[in-house]
């Protein structure tokens, strides 16, 4: 049998994608204020790292103001946000890039001047014993700790479905060849799995099959309203930090994707641990994913190109993402390909600020 490649053409859903490369989701925090409004800066960046990978997830991108967690990040919910939007996705295509938007509700990591009534919201009333980035009222960014969220209730729950599902359409009607939903990494779908997070009795917490309710309703909800090949869904099977270790999530992840096969969600995308020291993903695990959830899978985590086909090769995934690579390196899959040198990303420009350290990197000459 011949080998798979990264650089190998792949088809997700209706789209034809030109490798298995992804641009995985980073936020940058680089909006025009007020508004949360996506801009012609962001529009050079994305455009900048459009030509390279098959698929460019964007930043996440919250569905209402409550689902804001930090300051200067994208919204969907407004029309100058739609039209931002626009800008963005008009770019990429002309570059013959593809990209689906990330649908986001963070829960409770979130901070207080965010909202203004001062709450934040959760399944449950349990502090996450995290920080957000937040800029303050003299212009700085700084990370503030998360306060105690106040528990939704049912019907705030179902508004908050419907949030999702209008985000999705409205990231289509901006242009967007699918949306992401953001179910991963500590926040709100996360949150609705994990015990650590959810003591709720009601039809929404307790056992496996509630804590999935909400999960499977977003994902339900959109896939309906944008079709199921252009929807995909991130989750994170081994986050620990953030107030998320709960040893009965990956059980639960692994119902969730049987629920998500049977809607026909076009891919799962895997958040692994991406720091050294960080828990092996098992073999099993893959294995049992892939046995219940027949779309494409994505990964993304610490990867190299080598330690990724090495799974592509074993069937366990379809696509690899990549995140921090793609900051000063727009050009990362052909930088591979060629050999060329890995350039560094300043760690000081990362959130906030203007084109330095954010569209200033350049493709290698």
């Amino acid at each position: 049998m011949s080998s798979i490649s990264l650089f190998d053409e792949i088809t997700l859903g209706n789209l034809n994608l030109k490798n298995r490369f992804v641009m995985a989701p980073m936020t940058r925090s680089r909006t025009t204020q007020p508004g949360n409004i996506p801009n012609d800066m962001m529009a050079e960046y994305y455009a900048q790292r459009a030509p390279y990978p098959g698929l460019i997830i964007t930043e996440a991108t919250q569905i209402s103001e409550q689902g804001q967690g930090y300051s200067f990040t994208p919204g969907i919910h407004s029309k100058e946000q739609i039209n931002g939007w626009k800008k963005i996705t008009h770019a990429v295509h002309d570059q013959n890039g593809r990209i689906f938007l990330q649908l986001w509700h963070v829960g409770r990591m979130s901070h207080p001047s965010l909202h203004p009534d001062g709450q934040t919201v959760a399944p449950s009333a349990t502090n996450p014993g995290a920080r957000v980035w937040i800029v303050g009222d003299d212009g700085v960014g700084r990370m503030e700790d998360c306060p105690t969220p106040r528990a939704l209730k049912v019907d705030e729950i179902k508004s908050i479905i419907n949030d999702f599902r209008i985000g999705a359409r409205n990231a289509i009607e901006a242009g967007f060849d699918g949306v992401e939903i953001h179910g991963a990494n500590g926040y709100l779908i996360d949150q609705f799995l994990r015990r650590t997070s959810n003591k709720r009795t009601d039809t929404y917490g307790g056992s496996i099959e509630n804590r999935i309710r909400f999960a499977t309703e977003v994902a339900e909800v959109v896939s309906k309203e944008v079709g199921a090949e252009r929807t995909g869904i991130r989750l994170a099977p081994f986050i620990k930090q953030r107030g998320m270790d709960d040893d009965q999530a990956v059980d639960a992840i692994l119902v969730l994707s049987k629920r998500l096969n049977d809607l026909g969600l076009v891919y799962v995308h895997l958040a692994e641990a991406d720091w050294d020291d960080s828990p092996e993903v098992s073999m099993d695990f893959r294995r049992e994913l892939r046995s219940s959830y027949k779309g494409r899978v994505i990964v993304a985590g610490n990867y190299t190109v080598s330690s990724g086909e090495e799974l592509l090769n074993k069937n366990l995934v379809d696509l690899v993402a990549f995140g921090r690579p793609f900051i000063a390196n727009p050009d990362f899959p052909e930088r591979i390909r060629n050999q060329w040198p890995i350039s560094e990303y300043d760690l000081n420009k990362l959130f906030g600020g203007n084109e330095e350290g954010y569209s200033t990197y350049s493709p290698y000459k």
